[in-house]
């Protein structure tokens, strides 16, 4: 589940308003013109997430066994299959919309309403995708680097991406009893799913970097692009530094 357009919109409004001093040539050079107040934003994040979202992570991991930590995963891959199959066909890969609808037919039946990854067993592998990826694929740019409260790196054309992700969930226009119970669990789970999936790998990039704030950046950067470029060079890479 995504975070609410109007929330994110409303945050990323009066981080522009406030972001009012001039930029530094270095700052410039990233792409990140307002970094002094993604830098404090950023800062916010990570003692929010040092002080709530890591704990309930190491928690969550220590509390549920692997298998049910796994089904849990898969389950949410699968509810968010129906928003990878329309920028899938969005993108016009022929190929990969296939397979997503493959996928959620076979996990939402064989798979137990996804809980068992089956398409992946027999050789239809998942694959990730949103509209801030179709976007650029059609050579929209990423716009400025921007950190928003809560939501972490999130430049105008992810964030736009956001809110038409959320018309491409079929269950947002659903209605049925204990809906907005659902769709917080749903929101809930899914962050400490993601949490826990990186909680190694993000206490290694924070204990190794001496620079926390650039590496995240770069490597959301980097993360972006490579999806877009689907791993081929190309010029949306051109701009990124080195790590």
């Amino acid at each position: 589940m995504k975070i609410s357009l109007p929330v994110i919109s409303a945050l990323a409004l009066g981080l522009v308003l406030s972001a009012c001093s001039t930029p530094s040539p270095e700052s410039l050079a990233q792409n990140d013109p307002w970094e002094k107040t993604n830098r404090d934003v950023f800062d916010f994040d990570v003692r929010l997430d040092h002080a709530v979202a890591r704990p309930l992570a190491k928690g969550y991991r220590a509390v549920l066994p692997d298998p049910v930590r796994d089904g849990i995963h898969n389950a949410l891959n699968n509810l968010n299959s129906p928003v990878v199959l329309a920028n899938d066909v969005l993108q016009g890969d022929g190929d990969k919309a296939v397979n997503t609808a493959g996928r959620l037919v076979i996990n939402s039946t064989v798979g137990l309403g996804g809980l068992i990854d089956v398409a992946s067993k027999i050789g239809i592998p998942d694959h990730d995708n949103d509209f801030g990826i179709t976007l650029g694929k059609s050579g929209v740019s990423e716009g400025s680097y921007l950190v928003l409260p809560f939501a972490g790196p999130l430049p105008p054309r992810d964030l736009l991406g956001v809110g038409v992700d959320q018309a491409f969930d079929p269950l947002t226009y659903v209605r049925f009893h204990g809906k907005d119970t659902w769709m917080v669990v749903r929101f809930g789970i899914g962050i400490l799913d993601a949490r826990a999936s990186n909680l190694d790998a993000v206490e290694t990039i924070e204990r190794s970097s001496i620079d926390f704030y650039a590496t995240t950046r770069n490597l959301y950067r980097q993360s972006r692009n490579a999806k877009i470029n689907e791993g081929k060079p190309g010029a949306a890479n051109d701009d990124l530094p080195n790590l």
